[in-house]
C-alpha cells in the first residue's frame, strides 16, 4: 500500500529525514516511536502532503500512485488520513455539516453523487455509538471548547465517517486519560480491515497496550535505526532511547 525509499526532507535548509525506507502493506498497523525532534511527524506530514518541507531525495508510492505528484486535498480523497497531534478549533462550524461536507467531497472525487440526508445520519449514529460519543459532542463547533482527549476522540469520529485506507496517527495518545485512551484505540481497533492499515506514530509504549502493531520502528536523528515486532517497544519502555542511540553508534 505504502512505499517508502530513500525518503530525505529539509526545511530551510537543515536536514530533518536522512534515508528513510518504509514499507507499510494492507491489514498492517505499524508503530513508529522515538523521542522529540527526530522527524516522526514531519514524515507525517510529509505523506499527508504539507508543503512547508523539501523534498531532497526519495520516493513516496502509495496503491501505485507517486504520491509527491498528488495535491494534498486529492491525497485525502485517495484514502490518506492524518490525525493531528494538535487538532484546530473550527468556531461556527458544527462537527455534522463539517463531516457531511467532507464526505459529500470524497465522493465528488469519486463521481459519486452526495449522500442522502438519512443514510449520513445514520451513518453518523452508528460511528458515534462505536467510539462512545454523546449528541452533545457531535452538535458542538469543530473541536470548540473542546479537551485535549475529546479533540483526541473527536479525530477518531472523523476517519471513522472518512473510511481511509492509510489512517496516520501523529501522538494521538498525546493529552488522554486512560478511559479516553481506551476509547480511542477501541475505535482504532474496530476499524481494522485487511484492506487498510495505520502509520501510529507515539513517544511512549503504553498507547501500544490497546492497539496491538505488527511492526514497530525506532526513528532516531532523521533515520529508522531499529524495526520488530511489538517487543521491540516493550523493551525501549524498559531500556529508554538512550539504549538505542548507543546499540545504533548515534552520539
Amino acid at each position: 500500500m505504502l512505499s517508502i525509499k530513500n525518503l530525505r526532507v529539509s526545511i530551510n535548509g537543515k536536514m530533518i529525514l536522512k534515508g528513510i525506507n518504509l514499507e507499510v502493506r494492507a491489514g498492517e498497523v505499524h508503530a513508529i516511536m522515538g523521542p522529540n525532534g527526530t522527524g516522526k511527524s514531519t514524515l507525517a506530514s510529509i505523506i499527508a502532503g504539507r508543503d512547508i518541507f523539501t523534498v531532497e531525495d526519495g520516493e513516496i508510492i502509495y496503491k501505485g500512485m507517486n504520491l509527491l505528484d498528488i495535491p494534498v486535498e486529492n491525497r485525502a480523497s485517495e484514502g490518506i488520513f492524518l490525525g493531528f497531534q494538535y487538532p484546530v478549533e473550527i468556531p461556527g462550524v458544527s462537527i455534522t455539516n463539517f463531516m457531511r461536507t467532507a464526505v459529500n467531497e470524497q465522493r465528488k472525487y469519486h463521481g459519486l453523487d452526495p449522500m442522502p440526508a438519512a443514510e449520513f445520519l445514520a451513518k453518523m449514529e452508528e460511528k458515534k455509538r462505536m467510539l462512545d460519543i454523546h449528541a452533545k459532542l457531535a452538535n458542538r463547533s469543530v473541536n470548540e471548547g473542546f479537551s485535549g482527549g475529546e479533540k483526541k476522540k473527536n479525530e477518531i469520529f472523523q476517519m471513522a465517517m472518512l473510511e481511509p485506507s492509510l489512517a496516520i496517527l501523529d501522538e494521538t495518545d498525546s493529552g488522554l486519560d486512560i478511559d479516553a485512551l481506551k476509547v480511542v484505540a477501541n475505535g482504532v481497533n474496530a476499524l481494522r480491515r485487511p484492506d487498510n492499515a495505520f502509520v501510529v506514530i507515539t513517544h511512549y509504549q503504553r498507547l501500544l497496550d490497546y492497539i496491538v502493531p505488527d511492526i514497530v520502528h525506532v526513528l532516531f536523528d532523521g533515520k529508522i535505526v531499529r524495526t520488530g515486532g511489538r517487543e521491540l517497544a516493550l523493551e525501549l519502555e524498559e531500556k529508554g532511547y538512550e539504549w538505542i542511540k548507543a546499540e545504533a553508534g548515534l552520539s
